[in-house]
């Protein structure tokens, strides 16, 4: 297990960006060298984890919670079989290409090393955007993506680290629990009835899914099962 890649964005122009400078990072690309990765700050005021990397629209992305963005390789091939393209490494904006990962699939709370310093925790899926479906260039996009479900993981950052491109991958920590990032994102799109199940994950969870997580089980009972 690795990361293929360590990808940065730099602020670029976009007709899809929803920044109020109408600038997007998402266009990313593999660094050539080490990269320090440290918690980036609460969401609004924070951006991205990742050292040069620019995170435009500080309102619905960047901070703690949304520090990194991982996608797998694997993911991507699949991806590039359906879409008849090719998708180069940082090609759906993430900032960890990773090869050997279980990404979509990795369950919120658990814990990654990188390198020999950094600490990630997985935290939430990828809800798609406007400026995502820009970017790429796809029509509906957004519902293609949702439908897949193969969203790749956010994570916040527990120890701070210098990485780069090469740098083996190490499950740390894995809860007890079964709620993954694909799930955590099937419940905050198009299954809210589960969201109570989220709840297992605890303060793991990104803190605005623990938010709705418990305000839906407050409102309509006990977990449901999938």
């Amino acid at each position: 297990m690795k990361v293929l890649t360590v990808n940065l964005g730099r602020p670029t122009p976009s007709a899809h960006s929803d920044a109020a400078d109408s600038l997007t990072g998402i266009g990313k690309q593999p660094s050539d060298g080490p990269v320090h990765v440290t918690d980036p700050g609460p969401k609004g005021s924070g951006g991205s984890g990742l050292a040069g990397d620019a995170v435009c629209d500080l309102r619905h992305h960047g901070g703690t919670d949304q520090a990194v963005y991982a996608y797998a390789r694997e993911e991507l091939d699949a991806w590039e079989k359906q879409l008849g393209r090719p998708l180069p490494n940082g090609a759906f904006g993430e900032n960890l290409t990773t090869l050997g990962v279980t990404v979509s699939h990795a369950r919120i709370g658990e814990r990654w090393r990188i390198g020999d310093e950094l600490v990630l925790e997985v935290t939430s899926g990828r809800i798609p955007c406007r400026t995502f479906a820009g970017h790429l260039g796809e029509r509906g996009w957004v519902k293609r993506f949702t439908q897949e479900g193969a969203t790749g993981a956010y994570l916040r950052v527990i120890e701070p680290g210098t990485i780069r491109s090469g740098d083996p991958v190490e499950v740390v920590h894995v809860p007890d629990h079964d709620i993954t990032a694909a799930l955590e994102f099937r419940a905050t799109t198009t299954r809210r009835e589960l969201l109570p199940r989220l709840l297992d994950a605890g303060d793991a969870l990104h803190a605005e899914t623990l938010r709705a997580a418990r305000a839906y089980a407050a409102e309509h009972g006990a977990p449901t099962a999938s």
